[in-house]
Protein backbone atom coordinates (compact mmCIF):
# COMPACT_ATOMS: atom_id res chain seq x y z
CA UNK A 1 0.00 0.00 0.00
CA UNK A 2 2.92 2.70 0.83
CA UNK A 3 4.70 1.25 -2.03
CA UNK A 4 1.16 2.39 -4.51
CA UNK A 5 0.86 5.76 -2.89
CA UNK A 6 4.94 6.55 -3.17
CA UNK A 7 4.53 5.71 -6.81
CA UNK A 8 1.24 7.71 -7.07
CA UNK A 9 3.46 10.28 -5.36
CA UNK A 10 6.22 10.05 -8.01
CA UNK A 11 4.19 10.91 -10.80
CA UNK A 12 4.08 14.43 -10.64
CA UNK A 13 2.32 14.40 -13.97
CA UNK A 14 -0.66 12.61 -12.73
CA UNK A 15 -0.74 13.92 -9.24
CA UNK A 16 -1.32 16.99 -11.01
CA UNK A 17 -4.51 15.79 -13.16
CA UNK A 18 -5.94 13.94 -9.61
CA UNK A 19 -5.11 17.20 -7.68
CA UNK A 20 -6.93 19.63 -10.40
CA UNK A 21 -9.91 17.10 -10.91
CA UNK A 22 -10.32 16.92 -7.27
CA UNK A 23 -10.13 20.66 -6.44
CA UNK A 24 -12.66 21.37 -8.87
CA UNK A 25 -15.11 19.16 -8.08
CA UNK A 26 -14.55 20.82 -4.23
CA UNK A 27 -15.08 24.01 -5.75
CA UNK A 28 -18.39 22.80 -7.51
CA UNK A 29 -19.60 21.10 -4.51
CA UNK A 30 -19.19 23.92 -1.80
CA UNK A 31 -21.22 25.76 -4.67
CA UNK A 32 -24.03 23.23 -4.70
CA UNK A 33 -23.95 23.52 -0.46
CA UNK A 34 -23.98 27.30 -0.31
CA UNK A 35 -27.03 27.03 -2.83
CA UNK A 36 -29.01 25.23 -0.93
CA UNK A 37 -29.71 27.81 1.76
CA UNK A 38 -31.55 29.66 -1.44
CA UNK A 39 -34.28 28.27 -3.31
CA UNK A 40 -32.50 27.95 -6.38
CA UNK A 41 -33.95 26.27 -10.16
CA UNK A 42 -32.89 22.66 -10.74
CA UNK A 43 -31.16 24.03 -13.82
CA UNK A 44 -28.07 25.92 -10.94
CA UNK A 45 -26.86 22.85 -10.45
CA UNK A 46 -25.76 22.65 -14.32
CA UNK A 47 -24.32 26.42 -13.98
CA UNK A 48 -22.01 25.61 -11.52
CA UNK A 49 -20.66 22.44 -12.53
CA UNK A 50 -20.12 24.52 -15.94
CA UNK A 51 -18.63 26.84 -14.39
CA UNK A 52 -16.23 24.48 -12.51
CA UNK A 53 -14.97 23.08 -15.59
CA UNK A 54 -14.36 26.33 -17.30
CA UNK A 55 -11.91 27.13 -14.18
CA UNK A 56 -10.61 23.68 -15.12
CA UNK A 57 -9.66 24.40 -18.54
CA UNK A 58 -9.04 27.86 -18.09
CA UNK A 59 -5.99 27.04 -14.71
CA UNK A 60 -4.46 24.19 -17.36
CA UNK A 61 -2.36 26.25 -19.22
CA UNK A 62 -1.44 28.20 -16.36
CA UNK A 63 0.40 24.62 -15.49
CA UNK A 64 2.46 24.93 -18.39
CA UNK A 65 3.27 28.68 -18.11
CA UNK A 66 4.42 28.55 -14.77
CA UNK A 67 6.70 25.72 -15.74
CA UNK A 68 8.24 27.88 -18.46
CA UNK A 69 8.92 30.64 -16.11
CA UNK A 70 9.99 28.54 -12.61
CA UNK A 71 13.58 29.70 -12.79
CA UNK A 72 12.77 33.15 -13.61
CA UNK A 73 13.68 36.38 -10.98
CA UNK A 74 10.81 36.53 -7.78
CA UNK A 75 10.05 39.62 -9.51
CA UNK A 76 9.45 38.33 -12.63
CA UNK A 77 7.37 35.26 -11.31
CA UNK A 78 4.90 37.91 -9.09
CA UNK A 79 3.97 39.70 -12.14
CA UNK A 80 3.10 36.65 -14.50
CA UNK A 81 1.27 35.41 -11.82
CA UNK A 82 -0.95 38.38 -11.29
CA UNK A 83 -1.20 39.40 -14.56
CA UNK A 84 -2.32 35.51 -15.53
CA UNK A 85 -4.79 35.23 -12.97
CA UNK A 86 -6.18 38.67 -14.09
CA UNK A 87 -6.42 37.35 -18.00
CA UNK A 88 -8.10 34.18 -16.66
CA UNK A 89 -10.58 35.56 -14.31
CA UNK A 90 -11.46 37.61 -16.86
CA UNK A 91 -12.19 35.43 -19.32
CA UNK A 92 -13.62 33.00 -16.49
CA UNK A 93 -15.95 35.46 -15.74
CA UNK A 94 -17.64 36.58 -19.40
CA UNK A 95 -17.65 32.85 -19.26
CA UNK A 96 -19.56 32.70 -16.02
CA UNK A 97 -22.05 35.46 -17.41
CA UNK A 98 -22.48 33.83 -20.58
CA UNK A 99 -23.37 31.03 -18.81
CA UNK A 100 -25.68 32.73 -16.38
CA UNK A 101 -27.51 33.90 -19.99
CA UNK A 102 -28.08 31.11 -21.93
CA UNK A 103 -28.52 28.83 -19.48
CA UNK A 104 -30.05 30.48 -16.36
CA UNK A 105 -31.49 33.91 -18.12
CA UNK A 106 -29.65 35.97 -15.96
CA UNK A 107 -26.61 37.24 -16.33
CA UNK A 108 -24.24 39.95 -17.96
CA UNK A 109 -26.25 43.43 -19.48
CA UNK A 110 -24.93 46.30 -19.53
CA UNK A 111 -27.08 47.67 -16.00
CA UNK A 112 -25.21 45.06 -13.88
CA UNK A 113 -21.99 46.23 -14.55
CA UNK A 114 -21.13 46.07 -10.65
CA UNK A 115 -22.38 42.51 -10.38
CA UNK A 116 -19.66 41.91 -13.51
CA UNK A 117 -16.89 43.57 -11.66
CA UNK A 118 -17.34 41.53 -8.41
CA UNK A 119 -17.97 38.47 -10.34
CA UNK A 120 -14.57 38.88 -11.89
CA UNK A 121 -12.90 39.89 -8.27
CA UNK A 122 -14.37 36.60 -6.80
CA UNK A 123 -12.76 34.64 -9.83
CA UNK A 124 -9.76 36.63 -9.52
CA UNK A 125 -8.86 35.67 -5.93
CA UNK A 126 -9.55 32.23 -7.18
CA UNK A 127 -7.08 31.85 -9.88
CA UNK A 128 -4.53 33.71 -7.31
CA UNK A 129 -5.61 30.82 -5.12
CA UNK A 130 -4.46 28.18 -7.46
CA UNK A 131 -1.83 29.79 -8.06
CA UNK A 132 -0.77 29.80 -4.82
CA UNK A 133 -1.44 26.01 -4.17
CA UNK A 134 0.43 25.03 -7.43
CA UNK A 135 4.07 26.97 -6.49
CA UNK A 136 3.08 26.23 -2.83
CA UNK A 137 2.83 22.40 -3.85
CA UNK A 138 5.38 22.71 -6.57
CA UNK A 139 8.35 23.86 -3.95
CA UNK A 140 7.60 21.41 -1.46
CA UNK A 141 8.08 18.47 -4.29
CA UNK A 142 11.13 20.60 -4.95
CA UNK A 143 12.16 20.65 -0.92
CA UNK A 144 11.38 16.78 -0.79
CA UNK A 145 13.88 16.31 -4.04
CA UNK A 146 16.44 18.10 -2.48
CA UNK A 147 15.84 15.79 0.80
CA UNK A 148 15.74 12.54 -1.08
CA UNK A 149 19.00 13.51 -2.71
CA UNK A 150 20.54 14.60 0.48
CA UNK A 151 19.35 11.68 2.65
CA UNK A 152 20.74 9.34 -1.03
CA UNK A 153 24.16 10.94 -0.56
CA UNK A 154 24.38 10.05 3.12
CA UNK A 155 23.07 6.89 2.37
CA UNK A 156 25.91 6.17 0.30
CA UNK A 157 28.41 7.63 1.88
CA UNK A 158 27.41 5.43 4.95
CA UNK A 159 27.49 2.63 2.44
CA UNK A 160 31.14 3.64 1.07
CA UNK A 161 32.21 3.78 4.99
CA UNK A 162 30.82 0.49 5.96
CA UNK A 163 32.73 -1.03 2.81
CA UNK A 164 35.50 0.51 3.75
CA UNK A 165 35.85 -0.68 6.92
CA UNK A 166 34.78 -4.26 6.22
CA UNK A 167 37.23 -5.00 3.53
CA UNK A 168 40.35 -3.27 5.34
CA UNK A 169 41.38 -7.27 6.28
CA UNK A 170 44.54 -6.90 7.72
CA UNK A 171 47.22 -8.28 5.37
CA UNK A 172 49.12 -9.79 7.62
CA UNK A 173 46.61 -12.77 8.20
CA UNK A 174 46.95 -13.09 4.40
CA UNK A 175 50.63 -13.35 4.33
CA UNK A 176 50.59 -15.27 7.60
CA UNK A 177 47.91 -18.00 6.19
CA UNK A 178 50.08 -18.34 2.13
CA UNK A 179 53.15 -18.70 3.97
CA UNK A 180 51.89 -21.45 6.05
CA UNK A 181 50.23 -22.80 3.06
CA UNK A 182 53.49 -22.51 1.75
CA UNK A 183 55.77 -24.29 4.13
CA UNK A 184 53.36 -27.16 4.25
CA UNK A 185 53.62 -27.87 0.81
CA UNK A 186 57.43 -27.54 1.23
CA UNK A 187 57.03 -30.48 3.91
CA UNK A 188 55.01 -32.44 1.26
CA UNK A 189 51.65 -31.67 3.88
CA UNK A 190 49.73 -31.45 0.33
CA UNK A 191 46.83 -32.79 2.41
CA UNK A 192 46.79 -29.90 5.04
CA UNK A 193 48.07 -27.23 2.76
CA UNK A 194 44.82 -28.33 0.63
CA UNK A 195 42.36 -28.39 3.37
CA UNK A 196 44.14 -24.82 4.32
CA UNK A 197 43.27 -23.26 0.68
CA UNK A 198 39.93 -24.48 1.07
CA UNK A 199 39.16 -23.03 3.83
CA UNK A 200 41.03 -19.66 3.39
CA UNK A 201 39.11 -19.96 -0.32
CA UNK A 202 35.62 -20.15 1.48
CA UNK A 203 36.30 -17.63 3.68
CA UNK A 204 37.62 -15.18 1.74
CA UNK A 205 34.00 -16.29 -0.37
CA UNK A 206 32.15 -15.66 2.37
CA UNK A 207 33.74 -12.16 2.86
CA UNK A 208 32.82 -10.65 -0.60
CA UNK A 209 29.36 -12.68 -0.51
CA UNK A 210 28.18 -10.65 1.87
CA UNK A 211 27.97 -6.85 1.87
CA UNK A 212 28.51 -4.90 5.45
CA UNK A 213 25.38 -3.10 5.20
CA UNK A 214 23.65 -6.38 5.58
CA UNK A 215 23.02 -8.36 8.65
CA UNK A 216 23.14 -12.16 8.60
CA UNK A 217 22.10 -14.39 11.49
CA UNK A 218 24.70 -15.09 14.50
CA UNK A 219 24.79 -18.59 13.68
CA UNK A 220 26.21 -17.73 10.14
CA UNK A 221 28.37 -15.53 11.77
CA UNK A 222 29.90 -18.06 13.61
CA UNK A 223 30.38 -20.73 10.86
CA UNK A 224 32.36 -17.77 9.12
CA UNK A 225 34.10 -17.39 12.00
CA UNK A 226 35.51 -21.26 12.87
CA UNK A 227 36.88 -21.00 9.08
CA UNK A 228 39.24 -18.25 9.71
CA UNK A 229 39.64 -20.17 13.42
CA UNK A 230 40.61 -22.99 11.57
CA UNK A 231 43.14 -21.82 9.02
CA UNK A 232 44.74 -20.02 12.26
CA UNK A 233 44.77 -23.40 14.05
CA UNK A 234 47.04 -24.75 11.48
CA UNK A 235 49.31 -22.29 12.25
CA UNK A 236 49.03 -22.27 16.08
CA UNK A 237 48.47 -26.20 16.22
CA UNK A 238 47.02 -26.77 20.34
CA UNK A 239 47.91 -23.91 21.38
CA UNK A 240 45.40 -21.75 20.06
CA UNK A 241 41.99 -23.04 21.83
CA UNK A 242 38.34 -21.60 21.72
CA UNK A 243 35.43 -22.04 23.69
CA UNK A 244 31.77 -21.15 22.32
CA UNK A 245 29.25 -20.58 23.99
CA UNK A 246 26.45 -19.09 22.27
CA UNK A 247 22.40 -19.59 23.67
CA UNK A 248 20.14 -20.90 21.06
CA UNK A 249 18.12 -17.43 20.95
CA UNK A 250 21.15 -15.90 20.46
CA UNK A 251 22.14 -18.11 17.57
CA UNK A 252 18.99 -16.41 15.18
CA UNK A 253 20.16 -12.62 16.18
CA UNK A 254 20.76 -10.42 12.70
CA UNK A 255 24.42 -9.08 13.63
CA UNK A 256 26.87 -7.75 11.07
CA UNK A 257 28.71 -10.21 8.58
CA UNK A 258 31.98 -10.62 9.75
CA UNK A 259 32.15 -8.24 12.88
CA UNK A 260 34.08 -10.83 15.02
CA UNK A 261 36.46 -11.36 12.80
CA UNK A 262 39.01 -8.43 13.55
CA UNK A 263 38.49 -9.23 17.68
CA UNK A 264 39.44 -12.61 17.44
CA UNK A 265 42.30 -11.43 15.64
CA UNK A 266 43.45 -9.18 17.73
CA UNK A 267 42.97 -11.76 20.51
CA UNK A 268 45.30 -13.87 18.29
CA UNK A 269 47.80 -11.21 18.01
CA UNK A 270 47.99 -9.77 21.29
CA UNK A 271 47.53 -13.04 23.12
CA UNK A 272 47.59 -15.96 22.36
CA UNK A 273 50.64 -15.17 20.50
CA UNK A 274 52.57 -14.27 23.08
CA UNK A 275 51.78 -17.35 24.97
CA UNK A 276 54.09 -19.59 24.64
CA UNK A 277 51.41 -22.41 25.94
CA UNK A 278 49.14 -20.58 24.07
CA UNK A 279 45.98 -19.74 25.26
CA UNK A 280 42.11 -19.69 25.18
CA UNK A 281 40.04 -17.51 23.41
CA UNK A 282 35.90 -17.50 24.78
CA UNK A 283 33.29 -16.36 22.45
CA UNK A 284 29.52 -15.95 24.77
CA UNK A 285 26.17 -14.43 23.18
CA UNK A 286 23.20 -14.17 25.16
CA UNK A 287 19.84 -12.25 24.92
CA UNK A 288 19.19 -9.55 27.75
CA UNK A 289 16.02 -7.80 27.29
CA UNK A 290 16.10 -6.14 23.71
CA UNK A 291 19.48 -6.48 23.48
CA UNK A 292 22.09 -9.12 22.10
CA UNK A 293 25.04 -9.28 24.17
CA UNK A 294 28.31 -10.78 23.00
CA UNK A 295 31.22 -11.35 24.74
CA UNK A 296 35.03 -12.45 23.53
CA UNK A 297 37.68 -12.51 26.21
CA UNK A 298 41.25 -14.05 26.13
CA UNK A 299 43.49 -15.12 28.71
CA UNK A 300 46.72 -13.15 27.41
CA UNK A 301 49.04 -11.04 28.77
CA UNK A 302 46.18 -8.03 28.53
CA UNK A 303 46.96 -4.43 29.27
CA UNK A 304 46.75 -2.11 32.58
CA UNK A 305 44.45 0.47 30.58
CA UNK A 306 41.94 -1.07 28.22
CA UNK A 307 40.38 2.41 27.26
CA UNK A 308 43.41 3.92 26.16
CA UNK A 309 44.45 0.63 24.25
CA UNK A 310 40.54 1.16 22.16
CA UNK A 311 41.69 5.01 21.49
CA UNK A 312 45.14 3.78 19.79
CA UNK A 313 44.02 1.02 17.98
CA UNK A 314 43.41 1.29 14.23
CA UNK A 315 43.56 -0.92 10.88
CA UNK A 316 41.33 -3.52 11.16
CA UNK A 317 41.37 -4.32 15.26
CA UNK A 318 39.15 -3.06 17.57
CA UNK A 319 38.33 0.49 16.84
CA UNK A 320 37.44 -0.58 12.84
CA UNK A 321 34.82 -2.73 14.41
CA UNK A 322 33.81 0.04 16.87
CA UNK A 323 33.36 2.16 14.14
CA UNK A 324 31.36 0.13 12.16
CA UNK A 325 28.80 -0.78 15.07
CA UNK A 326 28.48 2.95 15.21
CA UNK A 327 27.67 3.08 11.95
CA UNK A 328 25.19 0.64 11.81
CA UNK A 329 23.45 1.37 15.23
CA UNK A 330 24.47 5.04 15.99
CA UNK A 331 24.01 5.74 19.68
CA UNK A 332 22.23 2.61 20.12
CA UNK A 333 25.08 0.31 20.96
CA UNK A 334 28.15 -0.61 23.41
CA UNK A 335 31.69 -1.32 23.17
CA UNK A 336 33.09 -1.86 26.61
CA UNK A 337 37.25 -3.43 26.77
CA UNK A 338 38.03 -4.48 30.38
CA UNK A 339 40.69 -6.38 31.98
CA UNK A 340 39.45 -10.29 31.95
CA UNK A 341 40.10 -12.51 35.55
CA UNK A 342 42.43 -13.28 36.37
CA UNK A 343 43.83 -11.98 33.27
CA UNK A 344 43.68 -11.40 29.92
CA UNK A 345 40.90 -8.82 27.67
CA UNK A 346 37.54 -8.90 27.78
CA UNK A 347 35.35 -7.39 25.37
CA UNK A 348 31.42 -6.94 25.73
CA UNK A 349 29.01 -5.39 22.59
CA UNK A 350 26.01 -4.85 22.88
CA UNK A 351 23.66 -4.49 20.03
CA UNK A 352 19.72 -3.54 19.59
CA UNK A 353 18.19 -7.49 19.48
CA UNK A 354 16.65 -7.75 16.11
CA UNK A 355 15.20 -11.66 14.94
CA UNK A 356 15.84 -13.40 11.39
CA UNK A 357 12.76 -12.71 9.77
CA UNK A 358 10.57 -15.06 9.22
CA UNK A 359 9.68 -16.51 5.74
Amino acid sequence: MITRWQAFLDDRNRFFWVLQAAGWFGYALVHYIGSLMHEMRAVYVLIILLGAYAGFLLTVPLRYLYRRIWERPPWLLIFVVLGASYVSASIWAVIDNATYWEVYKFGFRPESNWFYFKNALAKFYIMLSWSGLYFGIKYYQMLQDEKQKALMATSMAHQAQLKMLRYQLNPHFLFNTLNAISTLILIKENDLANRMMTKLSSFLRFSLDNEPIKKIPLQREIDALMLYLDIEKVRFDERLQVAIDITAEAEKAMVPSLFLQPLIENSIKYAIAKLEDGGVIAIQARREGDDLVLVISDNGPGCAEPEKLLQKAGGVGLANTRDRLQALYGKSYSFTLSTNKPHGMRIEIRIPFEQVEAK
